[in-house]
């Protein structure tokens, strides 16, 4: 069975999985260079192309691979934005029932997903983003009962006469 590798292209968009033989012609096109990054199936990390046995041939000796890692994940701010507003729904919730905190978590949280699956070499927090949005629907949906419950009850009551002491 051939491996199958992913590679991060010089627009910064992943592609793959592609085979070996995929990589052999855009190295041959000029697609591929030594310092593109690639992850091989079953490697715990992102490499180099010119760095692995499969490919070192294939590049000119004068251009040796770079040896410095790959740019550092850093956290989706997306994700800690649904994190702090879900967070923030809940304790909203007594009051507004969470509202907008608890839309603004699930739309946060939402893009923090797809902005990390998207990117996974540029961007983690995936755990932040699950918990905002957990967080951000429970309020939502807990605020709807409360606010469905308080209907039924007769106990919807707001004193809109603000003058009135």
């Amino acid at each position: 069975m051939s491996t199958n590798y992913k590679i991060v292209g010089a627009d910064g968009q992943q592609y793959g999985p592609i085979t070996a033989e995929q990589i052999r012609q855009w190295i041959a096109e000029g697609r591929v260079d030594s310092r593109t990054a690639v992850f091989p199936d079953g490697a715990k990390d992102w490499t180099f192309a010119g760095l692995l046995p499969e490919f070192a041939a294939l590049f000119p000796a004068g251009t040796p691979p770079a040896v410095t890692p790959l740019q550092a994940r850093k956290t989706s701010g997306f994700a800690t934005a649904g994190m702090v507003c879900g967070s923030i729904s809940w304790i909203m919730l007594c009051c507004c029932a969470g509202l907008p905190f608890n839309i603004l978590g699930l739309i946060f949280s939402l893009i923090g997903l797809s902005q990390i699956n998207g990117q996974p070499e540029r961007y983690e927090g995936r755990g932040q983003a699950i918990a905002g949005l957990v967080l951000s629907i429970l309020s939502l949906l807990l605020g709807i009962g409360l606010f469905i419950w308080s209907a039924a009850t007769g106990n919807f009551h707001y004193n809109w006469n603000v003058n009135r002491f």
